[in-house]
């Protein structure tokens, strides 16, 4: 019940939020993430759209979600893959997680990281085209609206000195806490992958630690190419704090009913809401009395051997 109402007041919430500091209409840039992640984002957008502002969205030719028409502007840029093989390995990363349980961040990443690597291309195939890069430049945009998956939309907003909404449910390694200067108390609040309470005995508050130090250790790697296509793009060396830290507002898909309470910043905001569509009533169905329930089910063990 408390997803339903969080999934209908997520566009309202945003919406409020990103209209704020505008005394009229104002130019937005999206920069979106295909796959489920988009399904949220688009009815924020949409509802943007129906509020006044200009949006204009910015995705690659070939993808899987964001290819659905819009009622914006909306501009393409060529990649040097096919939809064929982003289906090739997402197939490939979701027979690794039946192979195999994932235990660790670090099999996690590994297991996604060819199919992470076509999104890490997309910015560089973004700023190869120079028409569209010209564009984006004199639009003069207010702000870009991004999901901070893919880095992408963290270099749009850093290339052309825009502030940048950030739209997530979260995000995997210590860059929440390093990008938004976020306390992490790794005796109180637990890492994402360790599974454990709040409420850790010492050895879980020693694991705890571990688990931080190998994402310290694991992410820069897991980021390598991504940095280093930020690197080129803005001319000068860029680490992941440097992209992360230039957020201006954090929407953050969540609260504490699904995570444990955790220091906040002033400008996290927590909105609520997860990666799906829009949920629909349940379907009305009839109701039957239970010496009903108790015949069906008796006919049904009837024919089950012992």
């Amino acid at each position: 019940m408390a997803f339903a109402g969080w999934n209908g007041l997520l566009p309202l919430s945003v919406c409020l939020l990103l209209t704020c500091g505008f005394a009229k209409a104002g130019k937005l840039l999206v920069v979106p993430m295909d796959g489920s992640h988009w399904f949220t984002m688009r009815s924020v957008v949409e509802k943007l759209i129906l509020s006044g502002h200009e949006v204009v969205v910015v995705m690659p030719e070939v993808s899987w979600q964001l290819r659905r028409s819009l009622n914006c502007t909306v501009k393409t840029y060529s990649t040097s893959h096919t939809l064929e093989d982003l289906d090739r390995e997402f197939v490939a990363f979701a027979n690794a997680q039946w192979e195999a349980e994932v235990r660790s961040l670090f099999s996690l990443l590994m297991s996604s990281s060819k199919c992470l690597e076509f999104s890490f291309s997309h910015c560089k195939s973004l700023f190869n085209d120079q028409k569209l890069v010209e564009y984006l430049k004199e639009r003069s945009f207010d702000a870009v609206f991004l999901d901070p998956f893919d880095l992408c939309g963290l270099i749009v907003a850093k290339y052309f000195s825009l502030p940048s909404v950030v739209f997530t449910r979260g995000i995997f390694c210590h860059y929440l806490e390093e990008g938004t200067q976020r306390p992490a108390s790794l005796s109180h609040s637990p890492r994402y992958v360790s599974e454990f309470s709040y409420a850790m005995t010492f050895k879980e508050r020693v694991w705890n630690h571990i688990f931080y130090l190998g994402e310290h250790l694991f992410c820069p790697y897991f980021f390598k190419n991504a940095l280093e296509i930020a690197s080129e793009i803005l001319q000068t060396p860029v680490t992941a704090y440097d992209l992360y830290s230039h957020t201006s507002i954090w929407l953050l898909r969540t609260g504490f009913v699904l995570d444990y309470p955790k220091p906040v910043m002033p400008n996290m905001v927590f909105i609520g809401g997860i990666n799906c569509h829009q949920g629909k009533p349940v379907p009305k169905v009839s109701h039957c009395s239970f010496s009903t329930l108790k015949v069906f089910w008796l006919r049904i063990f009837k024919r089950i051997p012992y």
